[in-house]
């Protein structure tokens, strides 16, 4: 194996060349040489048994899942160009933590046997537990999942804006959801329009939000032909609604305050609705006007994931928004408990510590491997502390997390789908109705 004759790769990248073939990838990752880069990806059925087939999202691009070991990439067939821009705005958004899939590297000098050219490919990372949005069609049976899938898409919009982010090809086929402790949380999977500035314009951001309500009206009415969406809904005032949220939103989110001197505690009012909304505000801009007798405030930089924030601070988990307020709830109520049998306060960091050690990994620890692909570990923990509720609730007692357990097993988890790799054409999971062509209503 030989440097590829590319420009130097990034410290955590690779380069690797085999007959003028550049493949340059993020270092613990595969160098994927054992694959056919000879041909075009729509010929590899026969020529590697490395294919896997999921279920996923419709793509303008020749896609194919490829597995090494517990690791799914996916391999997107685009111009050479293309598939650079993808992999650097990829980068970009990683960068700034935000939700899209995680770039891996990019193949180019493909030629086929007879020396004709081919298309580069984006190699990306498969995100796992993610659900492309005709599975969340299938499979989620609530009546509030249009709000849901609204929202999701209108915060992703929302937190690229604030990062300067223009998408430019929002649409359900290039989106990705995740399930966060009764809610969705929605990723960026298509980064070819993408483009990122200082700041975006307010034209700019218009145009995103409008062209991505109009995808998604489209996308909807598709749905609809399928039999996956009820004939009442309205798809067209649905992608009003998505622009009439993301307006609301974004006022929210920037929107400068006039307040009086002796109301400051409408500072504090405003920062708490931000992070009602997840968002969590670093800085605020407050000037005095000439004649002391009024503030003005202007959140300065604000990022997604207040309660996300705090939990990684005191635990280090990584998880999604809805997610860490279930789960910071639980700590918060389980330190309560460690502070009245200790008689006296504890330590935030000792608290964390104890709910960890002594909460979350035994019951994660007593889920029996068979149900480990099932969701998530953070989803996991959500399943389980709504089921324990609802235990405590029809027996009108608290009941304890080992009688709880035994009952989560075989009445829920026993129910739900692995949703960590989805098969094409998986079975529909007990999440959603049973017929053929279950309709969201």
């Amino acid at each position: 194996m030989t440097l590829a004759q590319t420009a130097p790769a990034a410290p955590a990248e690779a380069a690797s060349s085999v007959a003028g073939l550049s493949v340059v990838t993020r270092q613990g990752h595969p160098d994927f040489l054992d694959l056919p880069w000879g041909r075009p990806l729509a010929e590899w059925g026969d020529h590697t048994e490395r294919l896997v087939e999921l279920r996923r999202g419709r793509s303008r691009h020749i896609v194919r899942m490829v597995r090494y070991g517990e690791r799914v990439y996916a391999l997107k067939e685009t111009r050479p160009r293309l598939a650079q821009h993808e992999h650097r705005l990829l980068r970009h958004l990683e960068e700034e933590r935000l939700p899209a899939v995680r770039p891996i590297g990019v193949v180019t000098g493909r030629h086929d046997g007879g020396g004709t050219e081919l298309d580069s490919v984006l190699i990306t990372r498969y995100l796992d537990f993610s659900l492309p949005y005709q599975h969340v069609f299938r499979t989620v049976s609530a009546p509030r999942l249009c709000d849901r899938l609204l929202d999701a898409a209108v915060v992703l919009l929302s937190r690229l804006h604030l990062e300067g982010v223009y998408w430019g090809d929002m649409s359900l086929a290039n989106l990705l959801f995740r399930r966060d402790a009764g809610a969705l949380m929605a990723y960026l999977v298509d980064a070819e329009t993408t483009e990122h500035h200082p700041q975006l314009s307010d034209a700019m951001r218009s145009h995103d939000v409008e062209l991505g309500a109009e995808n998604i009206a489209a996308g909807l009415l598709d749905a609809q032909s399928a039999g996956w969406l009820d004939d009442q809904i309205d798809p067209l005032e649905i992608g009003r609604e998505l622009v009439d949220r993301y307006r609301r939103l974004w006022a929210e989110l920037t929107h400068e305050e006039i307040v009086s001197a002796d109301e400051r505690w409408r500072i504090n009012a405003r920062i708490e609705r931000l992070n009602e909304l997840g968002f969590d505000v670093e800085e605020l801009e407050i000037v005095r006007s000439a004649d002391g007798t009024r503030l003005r405030i202007r959140p300065v930089v604000v990022e997604e994931g207040h309660a996300h924030l705090r939990l990684r601070r005191l635990t280090g988990l990584e998880v999604q928004e809805n997610q860490a307020r279930t789960l910071l709830n639980a700590l918060d109520a389980y330190g309560l408990v460690l502070e009245r049998e200790s008689g006296r306060p504890l330590p935030e960091a000792v608290k964390a510590y104890r709910w960890l050690a002594e909460r979350y990994e035994p019951v994660i620890e007593a889920i029996p491997e068979r149900y480990r692909d099932r969701l998530d570990d953070a989803q996991m923990i959500y399943e389980f502390i709504q089921h324990r509720y609802e235990r405590s609730k029809a027996a009108g007692r608290q009941v304890d997390n080992e009688e709880a357990l035994v009952t989560f097993v075989a009445d829920v988890l026993e129910t739900l789908p692995d949703e960590r790799l989805l098969p094409a054409g998986a079975a529909h999971g007990a999440h959603g109705p049973s017929s053929s062509t279950p309709k969201l209503r």
